[in-house]
Parts: structure tokens; C-alpha cells; sequence
């Protein structure tokens, strides 16, 4: 059951879809109080209770313990004493032992803070701005609460099939013959690998929908050069639009008036990898339909995947503050600076980017509405994705294009996907990657997954191994790494042969994999979930911050700390545990309901598989290039059943808009006891 509440005069997010009319009784589910700046809700905590959600966020699945912001901010240090990250998305539940459990969604594109027990450790406390609306859910149960939710925001974005396989991108292909040298790489060792990404460097000058003519001569017959390889190339797209006389996107901008404004109504200048640029007003709908329409200049050479970045948006430094820092600066020229006046000189450099004053200091004209930009932040990289998205609809109707931000909020995820910003190559963020999948598929992102091996920083052996096990499961699987770091395409390590198992392994397990998040997406599901919403009787579950199942089959328990040789994995109830080396080298055990210490070694994949389950695998020929090379009429079976196990399988072209209708859906039913074929 959903309730809706407005308060004050909300502005239209366009996060919900579905029509809803709002509860004529007062609000009564957490203590409602009205404050100078907003509204504050407050409610008990007991010692067990469990709080999940809150999308991309930091620290565990469990959110009890600290704050959280909803505010989208560019940070690259992923700590756990950061209380936003780079979306916004304002959905959590209180899983209660005792009492009604319930979802509730703040529809607020400003700031909104959730206290989970930092302040006072049993208590959370939610501020929102004025003028919100906001939706509780009570259901049976927290995947019934989820569904809920999913339903009132709609349906999650679908990708194209290609989109499921291998990716490779690094901050640094500065040309056409660098992505060239990592096609090579990848096809000289035989491993598989559908598509390599283009970082700025690709651009002329960091100028968005150009292509430098230098680096890619003949831009078009390089796309179809790298397709007919079986690569699919992705580029990057930036918010901010340089400001070049002669650069046609800066001139139809101004002309136009699609930019946002200052406080005098002149086009806002923020600088960002090209410099002083200006941005995109994506809230206005005519800005947003000229700006999508930009992309149609690389999809007509070829193009069909792209990745929006920078789009909190992120601002390296305004004129204005820039000005006046320098100027600070100036003044500290032949002082003796001890301790205070060095970290204030320090401090000015340190608070140029993304400055809550410059946020402040432009408008967005929201077809009619003029809006300063602090109280609608969090909906810019929503709008700037739903702009590619309704584009998209225009240039190719009926074909999928593959599409995800940095940056986003609650209903973004019918547009497209997002990936989780800059991480490290840090064994803690491989955890966090872990823990951060199931908050973002209960805000309806599904298409997810992390930097793979880390942006930041230098890429173990060992760590790229374990990342890559666990990646494996996540939908968008990339491997990206930061300029000046170690290169970390897998070819470039010793054990090659071990990383070109794990990811045939990869390809092996998309046809579950695939068929999985489509039921998922279509029927408004979770593909990744904590134990305790497939077991909600088990006391351990909701301990349990470091698995999680995947689909309807299959549970993960991935290794994710240096030098361990193994882990602890709690069974909720007897499964399959399934051993793989290799695609081809495979055991299959049953293991009993309880605690296990489970050895892993570097070179293995270990997954769980639910009684009464089963999962199709592809058997791969060796020279398979990419997911085309997977033979539909090609599945083996691995299941765990007492009487019989059942799976059903989605299949489609992978590529147009006409999913199968679920009459369609494959019912395979296996009658034996025990399957491990």
C-alpha cells in the first residue's frame, strides 16, 4: 500500500510515473515536525532493525550508524567518513523485528539528509526541504515493498545484449592505434571482449560531440573497423560545453538560449576539462531536446554506447571565485605562514570545485520557472541522461543504445544506468562495490556495476583476480583505470590464463545472467539482494553484509580481503556449491544449511545454488571474441533439486525494443534429484 503526502509546493521530478492521489489523512508514520528550513521526520529504532536503501551511498548494506546526504557531489575519495557520493536517491526501508516494516521515498530534488543513527543511535531522523512530497509503502514483506516502489517509479532501462559482455576503457587511449594495441591485446590471448571506451582524449580540446581529426582520421571507418572486429567503441560525453567562437554546439547554445543563466541573466561560466564552459539548462525541455539531438553525430558514424560523466555537474572553478581566491592568495606573497595561514591558503585552492556558492549563483529556467540551481542539483545528471535517452527515441525508435551517468536521482533509471564514479584499487572498495549493488537495484537501477580493478591507484594482481570474480555477476563489467596509473588490461599480468578463464566463465553464465536481469527489469525485480529478502526467517541473514543473491538460482559469496585463501560464508539452507576454474573445469557439491569456511583460491569462481534451482550455462567454443559467439543452442544445466527443478529462460534479439511478452518465456523443468552436467 502507498501513501501519498505533499507539503508546501513540490516541483515535478518526474521520478514517479504512477498516478497516485494524495492521503487525505495526516501523516502518522514517523513523528512529522515543521521546521525553519523543511520538515523533519523522526522515528525509534530498536536494537535489531535493519534500514536498507539509499542507492549509491557509502559504507554497508546495513545503513544504521551514520548520515547520509543527498546531495550529488564530484568525490573521488570514497572514505568512509563521506556522506554523498555522486546520486541522490531517496529511498530507504526500516525492516522492523517488531512491528510494521515500511518504505519511504522524499521526492526532493535539494538537499535531504538522513540521520540512521549517527546523532542518537536509535533513532532516524529525515530533513527535507519545504516543499517535498513524500511516499511511505507498507507491504508484505521487504520484496514486496520494493516491487512496490519499482512500480510507482517504472520500469528499469534495458540495455543492448552486447552491453552484458567484457568491457575495457582507460583514461589515457589517446588514439585510434591505442584502442587498435587493445583489441590486439585482448584477441592475441583469446579472451573475449565486446567493447573498449574513449575518455576525453578522443575529443578535440575536450569539446563535446567532436572528434579529434589528428588522433581518429576517418572517424566512421574506424567505428566500422573495430565492429567488424566485433567491438563495440564507447565514448564519453561531458555537461559542460566549451566556450569557442566557431565551435558549433557553443553557438547554437547561445543562440538558442539553452544554457543555464546567472543572477544577471547571462550564460553561467563554470570550468571543466576545457575550460571556462558553460551548461546545458537539461531541466528546460527545449534545451534538453537540443542537447540529446547532439548525439546524433556520433550514432550516424557508427556509434551506439555512451557514458555521460561530470554531471552533478561538476565545476572545477568559477570566474568569480577563481578571482577573488587568487587575490586571497596573492596576499599571503613573502609572509612567513605558520600553521593557520598555510592551510587557509591551502583551503582556497581545496574550495574552488564544486563550491556551494557557485552552485548558488546560477538558474535553471524549468519551462517557465526560473530556479536557482542549489534547490533542484540532484535532478542535472538525471536530465542530462533522460536527454541522450529521449533522443535516442528519435535517431534509432525501435534499437537499444547503451546508456549510463556518473550522476543521478530517483527515476533516472528508466533512461539509462550508472556506474559508481571514481573508486580505487583498494580492497575496501571492493567490498563497497559489493554492498552498494542491492541499494541501487531497490532505486530501479539494475544496469550497474563498478571500475572494475579500481580507477584510482595501482591494480594488484591478486586484487584484479578477486575483482573480476565478483564482476563477473554485475551487469556492466568494465574495467577502467585512471591516466598516470598501472595499466590493468588483464593481458598485461603474468597469470593471463587465469583471467581468460574467469572471464569465459562470464560468457558462460550469460544466457542466466541475461535472462535473469530481464525478468528482473520487466517484472520490476531485484537482480542482486541481501540474504534477508529471500530469507526474512533467518536471524543471520540480516547480519550478512558480504553476500548476496543473484537472480532467482544463485547466491555469491566473493573474496574481497589481500592474501586470503578462502572465507566464512553462511548457507541459509542447504545449496550446490558450484567450483570453477575454467568453464570446462567444474565441481559440483551439496553443502549443508550452517557456517562453512569455503577455500577459494586466486584462479577459482565459487558460487551457491539454491535447492530446488538450476541455471543454464553456455558451452563456448575457444576461439569465442564476444557475446555473438555464444550458441543458444548450446546450454548445459547445473541445478540442486530434492524432486525436480524448474528455470525459466528470456531470450530475445538482443538488440530491438520488442521483448518477448512472458507467454513466451522458456519453462525448463528438470526432473532429477541432483544436476551437475
Amino acid at each position: 500500500m502507498i501513501k501519498k503526502y505533499t507539503f508546501g509546493q513540490p516541483l515535478e521530478t518526474g521520478a514517479a510515473v504512477q498516478a497516485i492521489a494524495a492521503h487525505s489523512q495526516p501523516f502518522d508514520l514517523m513523528h512529522l515536525a515543521h521546521t525553519q528550513d523543511g520538515i523533519c521526520l523522526s522515528c525509534r529504532m530498536d536494537t535489531q532493525d535493519v534500514v536498507y536503501g539509499l542507492g549509491e551511498q557509502m559504507r554497508g548494506i546495513n545503513k544504521r550508524g551514520f548520515s547520509y546526504v543527498s546531495y550529488a557531489t564530484d568525490d573521488s575519495f570514497h572514505t568512509e567518513s563521506r556522506h554523498a557520493l555522486y546520486s541522490a536517491h531517496n529511498f530507504l526501508i526500516l525492516n522492523r523485528t517488531n512491528g510494521a516494516s515500511f518504505g519511504i521515498f522524499i521526492d526532493d530534488p535539494g538537499t535531504v539528509v538522513f540521520d540512521v543513527g549517527e546523532t542518537q543511535l536509535d533513532q532516524l531522523v529525515i530533513r527535507a526541504g519545504k516543499d517535498c512530497v513524500i511516499y511511505t509503502i507498507e507491504g508484505n514483506g521487504l520484496k514486496d515493498i520494493v516491487k512496490q516502489f519499482r512500480e510507482l517509479i517504472g520500469r528499469s532501462y534495458i540495455p543492448p545484449k552486447w552491453a552484458f559482455g567484457y568491457q575495457q576503457s582507460r583514461w589515457g587511449y589517446a588514439c585510434a592505434q591505442d584502442i587498435r594495441n587493445v583489441v590486439q591485446g585482448y584477441h592475441g590471448k583469446n579472451i573475449p571482449l565486446d567493447a573498449v571506451y574513449m575518455d576525453i582524449d578522443y575529443m578535440e580540446r575536450f569539446k563535446d560531440f567532436t572528434v579529434d581529426a589528428e588522433k581518429f582520421p576517418d572517424f566512421a571507418d574506424f567505428v566500422e573497423e573495430m565492429r567488424g572486429q566485433g567491438i563495440h567503441l564507447v565514448p564519453i560525453i561531458d555537461a559542460g560545453v566549451k566556450i569557442e567562437e566557431g565551435y558549433p554546439v557553443y553557438e547554437e547554445g547561445v543562440k538558442g538560449n539553452y544554457f543555464c543563466k546567472d543572477g544577471d541573466g547571462n550564460d553561467f561560466i563554470g570550468a571543466v576539462w576545457p575550460g571556462r564552459s558553460h551548461f546545458p539548462d537539461v531541466l528546460n525541455a527545449d534545451a534538453r531536446a537540443w542537447f540529446g539531438g547532439k548525439y546524433r553525430v556520433l550514432i550516424e558514424q557508427g556509434i551506439d554506447g555512451f557514458w555521460n560523466d561530470m554531471n552533478e555537474p561538476a565545476i572545477f572553478y568559477s570566474d568569480q571565485n577563481l578571482k577573488k581566491a587568487m587575490e586571497a592568495i596573492l596576499s599571503f606573497k613573502d609572509q612567513n605562514l605558520g600553521l593557520h595561514e598555510f592551510y587557509q591558503m591551502k583551503g582556497l585552492v581545496d574550495g574552488l570545485s564544486n563550491s556551494e556558492e557557485d552552485y548558488k549563483s546560477f538558474y535553471h529556467n524549468m519551462d517557465g520557472v526560473k530556479i536557482r540551481h542549489d534547490q533542484v542539483h540532484n535532478l542535472y545528471g538525471y536530465n542530462m541522461t533522460k536527454a541522450a535517452s529521449e533522443a535516442f527515441d528519435q535517431i534509432a525508435p525501435n534499437k537499444r543504445i547503451l546508456l549510463f551517468s556518473r550522476s543521478s536521482y530517483i527515476g533516472m533509471h528508466r533512461y539509462g544506468g550508472i556506474w559508481t564514479g571514481d573508486n580505487a584499487s583498494w580492497w575496501s572498495h571492493l567490498l563497497l562495490s559489493i554492498q552498494q549493488m542491492p541499494s541501487l537495484n531497490m532505486c530501479g537501477i539494475l544496469y550497474t556495476g563498478s571500475d572494475i580493478g579500481g580507477f584510482g591507484g595501482d591494480a594488484t594482481e591478486d586484487l584484479l583476480l578477486r575483482w573480476l570474480a565478483f564482476g563477473i555477476f554485475t551487469p556492466l563489467m568494465r574495467n577502467h583505470a585512471a591516466a598516470g596509473t598501472r595499466e590493468q588490461e588483464i593481458y598485461q599480468f603474468g597469470h593471463t590464463e587465469d583471467f581468460r578463464n574467469i572471464i569465459r566463465i562470464r560468457y558462460g553464465l550469460l544466457p542466466y545472467l541475461y535472462s535473469e536481469f530481464m525478468k528482473c527489469a520487466l517484472n520490476n525485480e531485484m537482480y542482486f539482494r541481501p540474504l534477508a529478502f529471500d530469507y526474512p526467517q533467518d536471524t543471520h541473514a540480516p547480519q550478512v553484509e558480504d553476500q548476496l543473491m543473484v537472480g532467482d538460482s544463485i547466491m555469491i559469496a566473493p573474496v574481497y580481503k589481500q592474501n586470503a585463501t578462502g572465507r566464512y560464508v553462511w548457507l541459509p539452507e542447504d545449496m550446490l556449491m558450484v567450483r570453477m576454474k575454467s568453464l570446462e573445469e567444474r565441481t559440483c557439491k551439496v553443502v549443508e544449511q550452517g557456517h562453512h569456511y569455503v577455500d577459494i583460491a586466486l584462479n577459482e569462481v565459487v558460487f551457491f545454488v539454491k535447492k530446488n534451482h538450476m541455471l543454464p550455462v553456455a558451452a563456448l567454443d575457444d576461439d569465442v571474441k564476444n557475446i555473438s559467439g555464444i550458441d543458444a543452442g548450446r546450454y548445459e544445466w547445473i541445478g540442486y533439486a530434492e524432486e525436480a527443478a524448474e528455470y525459466v529462460l528470456y531470450e530475445d534479439d538482443g538488440v530491438s525494443k520488442e521483448y518477448t511478452p512472458r507467454e513466451d518465456w522458456k519453462r525448463i523443468i528438470l526432473a532429477e534429484r541432483y544436476l551437475s552436467n
